[in-house]
């Protein structure tokens, strides 16, 4: 019973073999799945999977490569979306100052809106953090999500982890946690709370090894389960049922009913 909390099943990549990556993933111990929008048309999708198909669940919300072009209307439609029965998040959001795709004072107030829509809805928040670890943090602190979050494919250090944590907060791990240069991430990883840690697998993205240059998919977050197993020294099947505990615990034991 392994829950990948977020993969971008909606993708284009899936088209072809959507069912049978579907059958991959029930077939490796996969239970559900959340699957996160970046965009408005995302969001739509992602909710229209959750209606089809009951272990999908899903999240809305503005990635920040996407914030500049985010005006009222996106806004009305994602608090719209927001109120289905199946959505149990408002995410994925937050800050990337690697690609800058967006001016970094857009991103500012998109991230900003976005929680406090959230708080709104009643819903967790699912953050993007690449390079701006100081402005997230602080952002985090003055405008605080009221039903908690988490960082997904958590990239920052273990003392920043260990901010996160007092606040509450949820760190997931993907695919990076495999690699052999994830110095970083293996000490966060060594650290993280037995009940604050989640697993994903960010598909089609951040494929873990042995897979490595192949698209990702829901079926491989078990590697990552194998891993984090390693690093703390538990049996995988007990490693899956706190992620999975971890997951009930912030978007809600609803979830269970897929």
């Amino acid at each position: 019973m392994i829950w990948d909390t977020h993969a971008h099943l909606d993708d284009e990549r899936y088209r072809r073999d959507f069912a049978e990556v579907l059958a991959r993933a029930k077939g490796s111990g996969i239970s559900r799945i959340l699957n996160p929008g970046y965009d408005l048309e995302s969001s739509r999708r992602a909710v229209a999977l959750a209606r089809e198909y009951p272990f999908i669940w899903a999240a809305v919300g503005i990635h920040p490569h996407d914030a500049g072009g985010a005006g009222q209307a996106t806004w009305d439609e994602l608090v719209s979306l927001a109120q289905e029965e199946k959505v149990v998040a408002w995410g994925e959001i937050g800050l990337d100052y690697y690609r800058d795709l967006s001016p970094r004072f857009v991103q500012q107030q998109a991230f900003v809106n976005q929680i406090e829509l959230a708080n709104a809805a009643g819903l967790p928040i699912i953050i993007h953090n690449r390079d701006a670890h100081q402005d997230i943090l602080r952002l985090l602190k003055q405008h605080r999500p009221e039903h908690g979050c988490v960082f997904h494919v958590y990239s920052g250090s273990w003392e920043m982890a260990k901010e996160l944590l007092n606040l509450g907060f949820y760190l997931s791990f993907g695919g990076p946690l495999t690699y052999k240069n994830a110095r970083q991430t293996l000490e966060v990883a060594q650290g993280v709370p037995m009940d604050r840690f989640m697993v994903e697998t960010d598909s089609p993205y951040l494929t873990p090894e042995p897979y490595r240059s192949q698209r990702n998919e829901p079926a491989r977050v078990v590697e990552v389960v194998k891993r984090l197993a390693e690093i703390k020294g538990l049996e995988v099947p007990e490693v899956a049922r706190l992620a999975l505990e971890n997951g009930e615990a912030l978007f809600g034991k609803a979830c269970a009913a897929g």
